[in-house]
């Protein structure tokens, strides 16, 4: 299973985490904390950790073409989120 990982510096994680999951959460089965969080989408699946300074995202899509797909739609909603701030998103 292909995986990727950002992690984005903001003091605003935990919000941000909720936020989605909340977003989520009536079309889409997700589970989560302030802390953390799991969200199974149609293209893989994220996992969130929130803290203090950082928000890391997991992703995990069954087929490695999928994978740019769940990283864009992934980090639209997010910004959508942070539109108060700059987020960079480094993926490894």
């Amino acid at each position: 299973m292909p995986e990727s990982r950002a992690v984005v510096r903001t003091p605003h994680a935990s919000r941000y985490l909720q936020q989605l999951c909340r977003h989520w959460s009536h079309r889409f089965e997700t589970e989560f904390s302030a802390s953390l969080a799991r969200i199974a989408l149609p293209l893989g699946e994220t996992r969130l950790r929130a803290d203090a300074e950082t928000l890391t995202i997991d992703l995990a899509a069954e087929d490695a073409t999928r994978l740019p797909d769940l990283r864009d739609v992934v980090v639209r909603h997010v910004e959508r989120f942070a539109f108060r701030e700059t987020l960079r998103f480094d993926w490894s």
